[in-house]
């Protein structure tokens, strides 16, 4: 499957923003998704992830009820709200893809387990 990430920008401190991930060939609906973003110097980092089907999700710690992160299976889409957003979230997000069975723990999967990216977005919140 091959993914395209957008929606990025320039936002204040406090706005709001929702990136998308789009997504073609494969099957879709077969994948968990995920979002990692990766900030100047510094290492890529779990920002979300949601389950096949969409029932299960997951985040990182630094942005727990602040991003959302959904699915639309019929649009082959993934999506990210983000809300409240502040300076440290300034980095280029990335989407993943990892073709599961149905049953996967996605809290046990980290960046090497998937095995789709898309081209990063760029997102800059300024203070």
């Amino acid at each position: 499957v091959q993914l395209q990430a957008f929606g990025g920008g320039l936002v204040q401190a406090g706005d709001s923003l929702r990136l998308s991930c789009t997504a073609s060939g494969g099957i879709f609906s077969r994948h968990a998704m995920a979002w990692f973003r990766q900030a100047p110097g510094k290492q890529r980092e779990f920002v979300a992830a949601i389950s096949r089907g969409g029932r299960d999700t997951n985040y990182g710690n630094s942005v727990k009820g602040r991003f959302t992160i959904s699915r639309d299976d019929a649009k082959k889409m993934t999506y990210l709200q983000m809300n409240s957003l502040k300076p440290e979230d300034t980095g280029g997000y990335y989407c993943a893809a990892k073709h599961t069975i149905l049953t996967i723990d996605i809290s046990k999967l980290d960046e090497d387990d998937y095995n789709h990216w898309g081209q990063g977005t760029q997102v800059t919140v300024s203070s």
